[in-house]
């Protein structure tokens, strides 16, 4: 492959970023010639983005770093419809005020990676919703509907899916990939915006989004997305047994996000080095290097540099210290999630368990004890019977709790 000038599209591309990309040289010298604006849309379906989402979030960090502007589009209207990209079945409709409350949430994430403010570089939040809400449906039919197909629009993956495994898309959900592309000639309208990025998943609504610019407006728009991230043994990047690993702290505590990127497999870790983190590239060859017991030490680096993103370098610090005392020190690790054990009352070991979210559910955390992967202060729990009530605290009114090797936590007395 050509090198490519800007310096934008040569970190994406050195560093993994690019799966697929319209126009590739021209967009690499539209780069050159003056900043870009470019953006990424985030649905509100909840009140936290998660791991899934990290790619996208660190691609408008990159654009920033390299001198361009990045918009973040909240869907405070297209959460309203669903989009049915990857999605077997319709989404939970939201109603405004829960849309509007999880957008509230949501936007505090971004300020941990991107640095807002009116300079020609600083990155805005804008919520297609503004534009969404007030569309006249038969204009919107005459002016954009008229350049979409059925043919066309029954081509895309996130429809053939719903259809070939016959299950219901609604008419609200086919309108979907209208809307993201209407939101693309909208934000070149407003902002000059002529770049849209987003996951593999999201490039035929790019496309679509490409040819409108061309159609309505006359004007030269670009797409690009990022690969499915998968773990190298296969599995989608962020899918737990615990669940999603969400950015929001309230969610997923900078502890359990630190244990999270320290449990990378160990053919992965050069990868999500380069993905996930802002470490110069010779840095990261040489941590590629490390082989056995030592490849742990470039895992803690990838821990570190992944939560200071993400919830700051205090708690990348805190969690790394917490880690080292419990697994390294010999100690119980004072920053670990914790569980209130009310005063003067026994209490189910398996109830600590599902209240912990070391299990989604009791039959899964009798398993859990039944395969003895649940200890408590390093002694296996072989009873689902089990409780635990004050007198089993020591001197310092706490106790570990343990499920497998990689989740712990601490029972304190109320």
């Amino acid at each position: 492959m050509t090198k490519l000038m800007s310096d934008f599209l040569n970190v994406l591309t050195t560093r993994g970023y690019i799966h697929q990309c319209t126009g590739l040289n021209a967009l690499d010298t539209a780069a050159v010639k003056k900043p870009l604006t470019a953006y990424i849309g985030f649905d509100a379906t909840a009140d936290s983005l998660h791991i899934g989402n990290l790619v996208s979030i660190m691609l408008l960090r990159h654009l920033q770093q390299t001198g361009h502007r990045p918009i973040v589009l909240m869907g405070g209207g297209t959460t309203k419809v669903g989009d049915p990209s990857g999605k077997d079945e319709t989404r939970q409709l939201l109603t405004d005020e829960k849309i509007n409350a999880n957008i509230a949430t949501i936007k505090s994430t971004f300020g941990n990676f991107l640095t807002f403010g009116n300079g020609p570089s600083d990155a805005v939040i804008m919520n297609n919703n503004e534009w969404l809400d007030n569309l006249a449906y038969i204009p919107f039919l005459r002016d954009i509907g008229k350049h979409f197909t059925i043919n066309r629009m029954l081509s895309f993956d996130s429809v053939k899916m719903r259809l070939e495994r016959e299950q219901p898309l609604s008419f609200l959900e086919f309108n979907y990939m209208i809307l993201q592309a209407y939101d693309f000639i909208e934000l070149n309208k407003r902002t000059g915006c002529v770049l849209q990025m987003g996951g593999s998943d999201q490039w035929g609504n790019i496309v679509n989004g490409v040819e409108l610019g061309r159609r309505v407006r006359d004007a030269e728009l670009y797409g690009l997305t990022t690969p499915l991230i998968t773990t190298s043994s296969g599995a989608k990047m962020g899918k737990t047994v615990a669940g999603a690993i969400w950015l929001k702290a309230e969610r997923v505590s900078p502890y359990d996000y630190w244990q999270f990127w320290r449990n990378t497999e160990d053919a992965d870790v050069g990868r999500f080095l380069k993905l996930f983190t802002d470490l110069p590239l010779d840095e990261i060859a040489k941590l590629e290097k490390l082989r056995d017991a030592e490849i742990n030490e470039a895992k803690k680096i990838l821990a570190f540099e992944a939560t200071k993103l993400c919830h700051g370098e205090v708690a990348a610090k805190t969690a790394a210290d917490t880690a080292h005392e419990t697994f390294e020190g010999g100690g119980k690790g004072a920053d670990l999630p914790t569980f209130t054990l009310p005063r003067h009352q026994s209490m189910s070991i398996i109830d600590i368990v599902v209240a912990l979210g070391f299990s989604s559910s009791k039959g899964e955390a009798k398993r859990l004890i039944e395969q003895g992967g649940l200890r408590l202060n390093d002694k296996p729990v072989s009873s689902q019977m089990a409780t635990i009530k004050a007198s089993d605290l020591d001197a310092s009114g706490t106790a570990r709790l343990s499920a497998g090797k990689k989740r712990h936590a601490l029972i304190k007395a109320e």
